[in-house]
């Protein structure tokens, strides 16, 4: 049997902007060349085309896990839909020798109306499970999901964190050879988080083949051996970890605007140009120490002069975990409101978080209007710092040992 699980050559994948024909007049044309054999090729890029992924290879031993990451529009869920036969390649072939599984939009396929058993048989067959299996495997379903005093009410019934957990305790004891992930762990609570790390750590000792999609930096270092990183649907680098993770951040710099980020509406205000940030050095990056000094700049422009603009810079852990933030509003800051570029720095002493990835997102008001922002949102920040640490915030603190007194040391 071949050491090779997954093997990618050449993948190119192409996808349209909009509707293809506008009308039926357009569309019998375009199908008389197309069956006639004169229509574009398939390499070939028509007007309104794309290229979601473009030349991607790679490949994945027995056992391994690859990590998957990049900027949101890099092509990483695109591949995996490849990898699980959703969608087909225009170019290049993908090779799968076992029996492949993916958990890509756990809870997809319930019936509202269908009660939780059903619906764990249900979706079982739609992944691929048999009626035996699914018989076999219900309880520890049902218990690793934590709904069974409500397996036989309907799920139209259950929370949006019943249904994902229970979609997620479904796709989990599918019993795959080759294991797709694509940004799941973010289901449920913290508890049940750490049980779907837990249930993934079980099936990486039984050598299991993986590739695991995140925007999270600290599950990924976790459980991947290597990483491949996109960038506008080609591959950056694949390599240990570490390097992946800096060239991650190498993508959001210098990022030009979007499109559509321009003056073209009459009620365009402006937008935000770019942000960078500096360590206590001046240097630029995206790795601070902990409770070490930092600078943010972020550079934005006007269109026209305004009557009120803001600022507001936000941290997150994870997906939607709120660490703290400022802003120019609740700091009765001016910023400036006259037409042209403007460059604003924010000095911050230092952060008291735990070591781990966060998330930076900023919001920019003009008259009350939100600055277009999307090129420049949700930068990643890594912060360092000792090991060991199982609590949120670290307080600014010295240690220090008191002198001996009638016998007695104090702390």
């Amino acid at each position: 049997m071949s050491n090779v699980a997954i093997e990618v050559n050449h993948v190119w994948k192409r996808f349209r902007r909009g509707e293809i024909h506008d009308s039926l007049r357009d569309f019998l044309p375009a199908m008389a060349r197309r069956l006639m054999g004169r229509g574009p090729k398939q390499s070939e890029l028509r007007r309104g085309d794309f290229w979601a992924l473009k030349d991607v290879s790679f490949e994945v031993r027995r056992g391994d896990v690859l990590g998957v990451i990049g900027p949101n529009g890099a092509g990483k869920s695109t591949l995996l839909k490849i990898l699980a036969r959703i969608l087909k390649a225009n170019r290049g072939t993908v090779r799968a020798n076992g029996r492949l599984r993916a958990l890509i939009e756990v809870g997809a396929g319930f019936h509202p109306d269908l009660t939780g058993r059903e619906n764990v048989f249900l979706n079982g067959s739609i992944l691929g499970m048999k009626q035996k299996e699914i018989r076999g495997r219900f309880d520890q379903i049902v218990e690793f999901a934590g709904v069974e005093e409500f397996i036989d009410t309907p799920v139209k019934r259950y929370s949006s964190g019943m249904m994902a957990r229970l979609g997620f305790a479904i796709a989990a004891h599918m019993d795959p050879e080759i294991l797709l992930v694509d940004e799941v762990l973010s289901v449920g609570d913290a508890a049940f988080r750490a049980k779907c790390i837990a249930h993934l750590e079980t099936l990486l000792r039984s050598d299991v083949s993986v590739i695991f999609i995140s925007h999270n930096l600290e599950h990924v270092r976790h459980l991947c051996d290597r990483c491949l990183v996109l960038d506008r649907g080609e591959v950056r680098v694949l390599a240990d970890v570490s390097r992946a993770c800096e060239e991650y951040y190498a993508c959001f710099e210098n990022v030009a605007p979007r499109e559509n980020d321009s003056a073209a509406g009459s009620d365009a205000r402006g937008r935000i140009v770019g942000l960078q940030v500096r360590d206590e050095h001046g240097d630029p990056t995206f790795r601070v120490g902990n409770h070490r000094p930092l600078v943010l700049e972020l550079t934005y422009e006007l269109y026209r002069a305004v009557e009120r603009a803001s600022l507001s810079i936000a941290f997150y852990k994870g997906a939607a975990r709120l660490m703290g933030g400022c802003g120019t509003a609740q700091d009765d800051f001016a910023l400036p409101m006259t037409e042209g570029r403007h460059a604003v720095q924010l000095q911050i002493d230092g952060l008291p978080f735990a070591p781990g990835d966060y998330r930076m997102t900023m919001r920019l008001e003009a008259d009350g209007r939100v600055l277009p922002n999307e090129h420049v949102n949700s930068r990643p920040l890594t912060i360092g710092g000792g090991a060991g640490i199982h609590w949120d915030i670290v307080l600014q603190h010295r240690w220090k040992v008191s002198e001996q007194q009638e016998g007695r040391k104090e702390t």
